[in-house]
């Protein structure tokens, strides 16, 4: 019984207990490839509503999926954390830096290769504190989807 306690208190003073486990660059590629065979297997409508369904299969841990049209207009598509940004036309939004990250991330998922990672800054919901970000980002036929991860 002492030792459960020892285990418990220890993983509170050390901030496991509660913690949200933090995606890879590998997970995040993957549910980005599974969104976009989703994508074509259902339709943007369907796939839409599934990468919002914050209980749906494209939240794991603390990545989501977040989705754009590939004409560079910045309004949010889908947005696995946060709905309320659907429909609105986020291209201006910056970072903690300042830079311009909606307008990175359309400018790889639009690019040629159509697909890339984008760095930036953001506040962590898990911490509370302003970390380093990465997103992949691809494009599957005329949307763009990216999902990220804290560095």
């Amino acid at each position: 019984m002492f030792k459960r306690i020892l285990m418990v208190l220890l993983m509170v003073w050390t901030g496991v207990a509660g913690a949200v486990e933090k995606g890879t660059a590998d997970e995040a590629v993957a549910m980005v490839k599974k969104a976009g065979d989703f994508l074509k297997k259902n339709g943007k409508e369907k796939a839409y509503a599934e990468f919002n369904n914050p209980k749906g299969q494209f939240i794991q841990n603390d990545l989501y999926i977040f989705t754009f049209s590939a004409n560079g207009d910045g309004i949010e598509t889908s947005n696995g954390a946060n709905q309320k940004l659907v429909g609105k036309n986020v291209k201006e939004m910056k970072d903690a830096d300042g830079k311009f990250l909606i307008k990175d991330i359309l400018a790889v998922g639009m690019s040629k290769e159509g697909k890339g990672w984008v760095d930036y800054k953001w506040p962590n919901p898990s911490t509370g504190t302003i970390d380093a970000k990465r997103t992949y980002v691809e494009r599957v036929d005329d949307v763009v989807i990216g999902c990220g991860i804290y560095k």
